[in-house]
C-alpha cells in the first residue's frame, strides 16, 4: 500500500469516527431539561384488548418543574402502521431533549 493510499485511509477513517460520534440534531422546538430524566418504570403488560392492539410503553414527560410518568396503553396502530417506535431522551450539549415515538 502507497504512502497516499495509507493517508487517505486514516482520513476516511476519522471521518466515519467523527460522523459516528455526531448525535443527530433535536428536533424543531425541543425543551432542554438539565437532569439526566429517571430511570423508565417497569410497567406490567396485560392482555390486549384485541388481535389490533398494540403496546405503546410508558415514558417520563418534562412538566416544566419535574419529570412526570405517562403509564403505557395499548392502541390501534395508525393507518398504514404495526408497530410502535418508543421515544426516547437524548442527550447533547444544551442538556437533554425528549424525541417523540412514533408508528412505524
Amino acid at each position: 500500500m502507497s504512502h497516499a493510499s495509507r493517508i487517505a485511509n486514516g482520513v476516511l477513517l476519522l471521518l466515519g469516527l467523527a460522523t459516528g460520534a455526531c448525535a443527530p440534531p433535536p428536533p424543531p422546538g425541543a425543551v432542554f431539561v438539565e437532569r439526566r430524566p429517571p430511570e423508565d418504570r417497569v410497567e406490567v403488560v396485560g392482555v390486549a384488548p384485541g388481535p389490533a392492539y398494540v403496546w405503546v410503553g410508558g415514558f417520563w414527560r418534562w412538566s416544566g418543574r419535574d419529570y412526570n410518568w405517562v403509564p403505557g396503553r395499548w392502541a390501534v396502530p395508525e393507518r398504514g402502521y404495526r408497530r410502535w417506535a418508543p421515544g426516547r431522551w437524548r442527550h447533547s450539549r444544551g442538556g437533554w431533549f425528549y424525541v417523540e415515538g412514533r408508528w412505524r
